[in-house]
């Protein structure tokens, strides 16, 4: 008679194991319930939120446009602190971290302005873009300068928060927590599961949240899910979206105010200098902006490799 080993019991899992996996409350329900607040609030915001004139000596995009995105920042803020309290984790996690913010923030928006005006010069020298003068006093400029910083710096916030930080968190830990449970060796989970999310979000909503955009074209879809990536790569790198919000929002400030070229399909009331694009779209990008022009690529592949030079990698979360 031959005796058998007695076989291991399988685990017990009750209901909160649909719940609740090894890093606390899964990422699918963490996903779920962050775009419910967030949708709920951004629902708030547009029925609070009217038009008003604006008040003497301030220009008109400080109340019409900054203060939606004022809400908007505030809406997917909030919706990321209920979610850090829900999952007990610290809300700086979701790439908002103390460490050399205002050293990352600085740095990002010197290299906005920078590679932007890089672009500018290329297209220039391409005879794709002419310079028709100044077009503000000094004491518009002044106004509408800073109006606008402070809604690109806005801008830069909300899009980074949205696309690169709670949501490409909580991505990632689903798909490396997905990884670990089939092949528990694996040392590159996280890794894999950080550039699947920056694939989602990065590219993907990205990309697709500047589509409605009039004057939008394929180069210019193509530029966006490029600077996605770039943008996902500093993540990589630091940790941190700091260096990406400033880049941003100096990148969006200096097409829109400083050259007065379109942005992602759309010109602003009240920039400093006049342009107009000539010549071939796919050199000038046309009605789209520089975003639109060719001569983006190799600006922002430039862009890649001064974050990998000047940015040191640091220990994160998406390390394998």
């Amino acid at each position: 008679m031959i005796d058998h080993a007695p076989a291991t019991p399988a685990p017990r899992r009750g209901i909160g194991f649909i719940f609740k996996g090894k890093d606390g409350l899964r990422a699918g329900w963490s996903l779920a319930i962050f775009l419910a607040i967030f949708s709920a609030l951004m629902v708030v915001a547009s029925v609070i939120i009217r038009p008003r004139p604006p008040g003497p000596g301030l220009p008109q995009p400080l109340l019409g446009s900054l203060v939606p995105e004022a809400a908007f920042c505030v809406a997917v803020l909030v919706s990321g602190l209920l979610l850090s309290l829900i999952e007990r984790r610290r809300f700086a996690s979701y790439g908002l971290r103390r460490e050399r913010r205002g050293k990352d923030l600085l740095a990002g928006m010197g290299w906005g302005v920078a590679m932007l005006s890089l672009l500018i010069g290329l297209m220039a020298l391409c005879g794709a873009l002419v310079f028709d003068g100044v077009a503000l006093g000094a004491g518009a400029a002044l106004g509408y300068g800073a109006a606008w910083f402070g809604f690109f710096c806005l801008v830069g916030l909300f899009e980074e928060f949205l696309t690169r930080g709670f949501l490409q968190y909580t991505l990632a830990r689903g798909v490396a927590g997905l990884i670990a449970s089939v092949s528990p060796s694996a040392r590159s989970a996280r890794t894999i599961g950080f550039w699947v999310a920056a694939a989602v979000f990065s590219v993907g909503l990205f990309a697709a949240g500047h589509i409605s955009n009039a004057g939008e074209s394929a180069m210019g879809l193509v530029s966006v899910a490029l600077a996605g990536l770039t943008f996902a790569y500093a993540l990589y790198r630091t940790g941190s979206l700091w260096w990406a919000i400033g880049f941003h929002a100096t990148w969006d400030w200096a097409q829109s105010f400083l050259y007065g070229v379109p942005d992602s399909g759309m010109m602003m009331e009240g920039h400093l200098l006049a342009t107009h694009p000539t010549g071939a779209a796919l050199l000038s990008g046309g009605a789209t902006g520089p975003e639109g022009s060719v001569l983006i690529v190799p600006t922002l592949l430039l862009t890649i490799l001064i974050i990998h030079r000047t940015l040191p990698r640091r220990a994160t979360a998406f390390d394998a």
